[in-house]
């Protein structure tokens, strides 16, 4: 390919320059995708056996000091009495009498786009280009044609290219521009930190060889940039393209902003864009997508195309803030736009579920684009149960009760699939034996019913608003979505509760689905300072024998860090009894060793029983309690309490596993200790039970990996916000006899194993 050159689909080049309309989430069938393709497929079974499916096209443009390879494939090439004619086929859910008259332009443009390539290539003088519209229920069809000479299509092309030629100018002298710096630029900072070099080389080394590289390297060490900036240095290389940093938490994201932006002041030249949820960013009171509520989403694709060139030109570092001034300026869909740039930008910053959830990724990367891509995911421990939590799903018995009682008299059809599901509940709490239960496979009666349920929901929906359905529609679609992958690796579970039931598909072993939604691209970097066992994260994040693993000791001394372990018991049955034992425990550390701490518990409950003991017994001591369902702005006031000159000890008592046990920095004299109440482990339940049977009959310890591994995750994560740099000291209290039993020991860190027994 020439160098100076521009790769894209005819698709993408129409859909940019024929973008027009609004954003409306207003229901739609959630099969159209599977019709469509069903649909494609039905046509193209009538072709004559002369004809030709889904054909290879491609072209070389020079246009403007550039060449444009654009190239796809066209549903149909039709030979008829001695002419050829292009056939592109679209499925539509509209009645065919309400389509415009004469076909979509952009449907126009792509066809003719394909019959002017194959003209060109072919010598054609002229050509026949057809649309076949398809009803995706009735398979009617509506087909419009018209004949072109090569000139008239070459006019059209040409004018195309020139209407998309400004943003491609914008993005190609950006790429040299980025590529160059990135061969230039070097490590941001004057030394590595022990541990950091290896790290990094590690990176660039799996990134070069395809691989997926598993990494536990210590808080502090400075994964963030140790990640970053060989896979930056790859860009330049053109081993890769484009960075998704992934992320479970506002505040690690934050991390990756600044860890950009210091790339950028070593002179970088790279486009970052941050992903924020769709509800934190709306401007409006409602997140209702649709053009008569929200003038965002009216008119979108006409202004989207003009914000998109306006951004790019003039900044960097895309996140929220920059976004949302770009919103308002342009009148256009803040969250859509930040989707939009993300197909653009060199790095993209986001949740893990944008690539892993199959009903949330941004599905518009073509495999081409992911063969170039490499994912950093942060924090990677979390993965596990948020895997299990994207790959499950769930029904209650209580749902369709009440759509029975809400369409009754007034909708024949969803009445009785309601009642036929409920009815099937009811059945299913009467045999079932105790509260809770599993079966061994899914029933098919339940599926059918679920699956007639859905299609008249949608004969509803299509045409009046009903929130309740609406909800009942998706809870359904997303389990027979995830019914499709059970396998070995799923348990089926019910619960009774009172005169309620649910039944549950459990994703129990994420590993496969996660490898699955991660196939395609170039490389994959886990990277947690709590990566430990290495085995165990390897096995549910979908490792294989062919991945890379490293393990980077701490660069921190065990001089910085006095631990502690107090042997009491905080098993459930006991935990009254520690109330009193745990209160003077931490008076005596404030006494012998003042400053400001975090004190992590097991769970809420436990927490505000000792919180009340301590301020019983001492009313002087400044505490601070982390609440329920905490907004950003009482977050960070509870972060900045923790300041470097308090005169007074500070006491923060906060949950293990919570929003402060991981991915904040509390650096120098603002944290002086963390003392940590029990070794973390969930709770005993028939959900963790069932987690624990499972990989026993696998013939691993099925409590470890139900429990222990889990519960020991939090705990290193909560000591780690302790020691961040080389400057750091302080106190490590571990109160729980167990923390002395070997079981434990060998999870400790090793710098943790020169402990003193309170």
């Amino acid at each position: 390919m020439v160098a100076d050159a521009v790769h894209i689909s005819v698709r993408r080049l129409v859909e940019y320059v024929f973008s027009s309309g609004s954003i409306d989430s207003r229901f739609r069938s959630q099969t159209t995708l599977l019709d469509g393709t069903r649909v494609h497929q039905r046509i193209q079974k009538t072709y004559e056996e002369c004809d030709q499916k889904e054909v290879y096209l491609s072209i070389d443009i020079p246009y403007d000091n550039l060449v444009y390879r654009i190239d796809g494939r066209c549903d149909g090439l039709l030979f008829r009495n001695g002419e050829v004619t292009i056939d592109e086929i679209k499925s539509t859910p509209k009645a065919l009498d309400q389509l415009d008259s004469g076909g979509k332009p952009v449907h126009w443009a792509q066809a003719k786009m394909y019959a002017y390539i194959y003209a060109s290539e072919n010598n054609l003088i002229e050509i026949s280009v057809q649309l076949t519209y398809v009803h995706v229920e009735t398979e009617e069809r509506r087909v419009f044609n018209e004949k072109f000479t090569k000139e008239e299509l070459e006019a059209f092309v040409f004018e195309m290219i020139k209407n998309y030629a400004p943003y491609a100018n914008l993005l190609h002298h950006h790429i040299r521009d980025r590529d160059d710096s990135s061969l230039a630029l070097s490590f941001p900072f004057g030394t590595y930190r022990k541990g950091q070099r290896k790290l990094a080389g590690a990176v660039y080394k799996t990134v070069s060889d395809k691989k997926s590289l598993f990494v536990k390297a210590p808080t502090g060490i400075g994964k963030t940039m140790s990640t970053l900036f060989p896979a930056v240095k790859a860009i330049g290389e053109g081993k890769i393209a484009k960075i998704f940093y992934l992320t479970a938490k506002t505040i690690t994201r934050t991390t990756a902003e600044e860890a950009f932006e210091k790339l950028r002041s070593s002179g970088i030249q790279m486009k970052s864009i941050t992903i924020t949820a769709k509800d934190k960013v709306c401007f409006k009171d409602e997140t209702k997508c649709q053009k008569e509520y929200c003038e965002f989403a009216d008119g979108y694709y006409d202004r989207i195309n003009g914000a998109i060139l306006d951004i790019i030109a003039n900044e960097t570092a895309m996140n929220r803030e920059i976004i949302e001034k770009y919103a308002q300026k342009h009148r256009v869909c803040p969250f859509e736009f930040s989707i939009d740039l993300a197909y653009v930008a060199d790095a993209v910053i986001c949740d893990y579920n944008y690539i892993f959830d199959p009903r949330v990724s941004l599905k518009r990367l073509f495999e081409e684009q992911k063969k170039r891509t490499v994912l950093l995911v942060d924090e990677a421990h979390n993965l596990v149960d948020r895997g299990r939590e994207m790959f499950s799903a769930q029904l209650t018995k209580e749902t369709f009760l009440d759509l029975k009682r809400e369409y009754k008299g007034k909708n024949k059809d969803i009445y009785e699939y309601a009642t036929k599901v409920n009815a099937w509940f009811i059945h299913l709490k009467k045999v079932q034996q105790g509260n809770e239960f599993t079966l061994p496979e899914l029933d098919g009666e339940l599926l059918e019913l679920l699956h007639q349920f859905s299609k008249a929901a949608e004969q509803i929906l299509v045409s009046e608003t009903s929130p309740h359905l609406l909800e009942a529609y998706f809870t359904v679609q997303n389990f027979l979505k995830i019914a499709d992958f059970v396998n070995e690796q799923f348990i089926i579970y019910g619960e009774k509760n009172r005169n309620d039931i649910f039944l549950k598909l459990f994703c129990i072993d994420p590993s496969q689905l996660l490898k699955q939604m991660s196939k395609g691209y170039r490389s994959k970097i886990y990277f947690s300072a709590t990566l430990s066992p290495m085995s165990y994260y390897q096995d549910l994040l979908g490792g294989g024998e062919e991945d890379y693993s490293l393990l980077i000791d701490s660069p921190f001394s065990a001089e910085q860090v006095d631990v502690y372990i107090k042997p009491l018991s905080t098993r459930y049955r006991d935990r009254e009894e520690s109330y009193d034992k745990i209160t003077a425990t931490l008076q005596a550390l404030i006494s012998n060793r003042p400053g400001s701490y975090l004190v992590f518990f097991p769970s809420y409950q436990y927490l505000l029983a000792v919180y009340e003991q301590f301020k019983l017994a001492d009313s002087s001591t400044e505490t601070l309690v982390q609440e329920a369902r905490m907004s950003e702005v009482e977050r960070e006031a509870f972060l900045e309490s923790f300041r470097p000159d308090l005169k007074e000890n500070l006491l923060g008592f906060a949950v293990l596993g919570g929003i402060f046990s991981e991915g904040i920095d509390l650096v120098g004299e603002r944290l002086n200790g963390v003392i940590v109440v029990g070794v973390g482990l969930p709770q005993l339940c028939f959900e963790r039970n069932l987690i624990k049977d499972h990989f026993h009959e696998k013939g691993k310890n099925g409590y470890d990996y139900a429990y222990v591994y889990p519960g020991m995750n939090k705990v290193l994560q909560a000591g780690g916000r302790l020691i961040r740099s080389e400057e750091d000291r302080g106190t490590i209290v571990l109160i729980d006899d167990r923390f002395l039993t070997r079981q434990y020991q060998t999870l400790l860190p090793k710098e943790w194993r020169e402990y003193k027994v309170l």
